[in-house]
């Protein structure tokens, strides 16, 4: 009798409310299933191809939406655009690859980059030091 009645209880009364309620949300979240599965499809490609020439249409392309749609979507659902995210990525990636011992001129090119002096700027900007200082301080032993 303390149960509350709604339509939700009807169709599947094994649901506990808090069940009923997440479904509920997720059904009337302000994206469907298929549009995460689209951006998370251009996050896989961003992640697998990061060390290419990627552009916004391209990632945008590999989620099925139009590049304006893609950039608000994506920072809706992960706090940061798109090419924030390469940048992150690329910079994760730069960073292992210093501290094993790579030149900055190769780590450069490898995580995607066609200009040394962009990179390095890029660099500091995000770890705080520059590529140099960030390999002296980390190198492997």
């Amino acid at each position: 009798m303390g149960k509350a009645f709604n339509e939700n209880s009807m169709s599947n009364p094994h649901k506990s409310f808090f069940e009923t309620e997440i479904d509920r949300l997720y059904k009337n979240g302000p994206f469907s299933s298929k549009m995460y599965v689209q951006v998370r499809q251009s996050k896989a490609f961003m992640e697998k191809f990061y060390m290419k020439k990627i552009e916004l249409d391209d990632m945008a392309k590999a989620a099925f939406l139009s590049r304006f749609h893609y950039v608000r979507v994506f920072r809706r659902m992960y706090g940061l655009t798109p090419r924030a995210y390469l940048r992150d990525i690329r910079i994760s990636k730069a960073k292992e690859l210093l501290k094993n011992g790579e030149t900055i001129t190769t780590v450069c090119f490898e995580v995607g980059y066609d200009s040394l002096s962009t990179f390095s700027s890029v660099f500091k900007k995000c770890a705080g030091c520059t590529p140099k200082e960030y390999q002296l301080r980390n190198k492997a032993i």
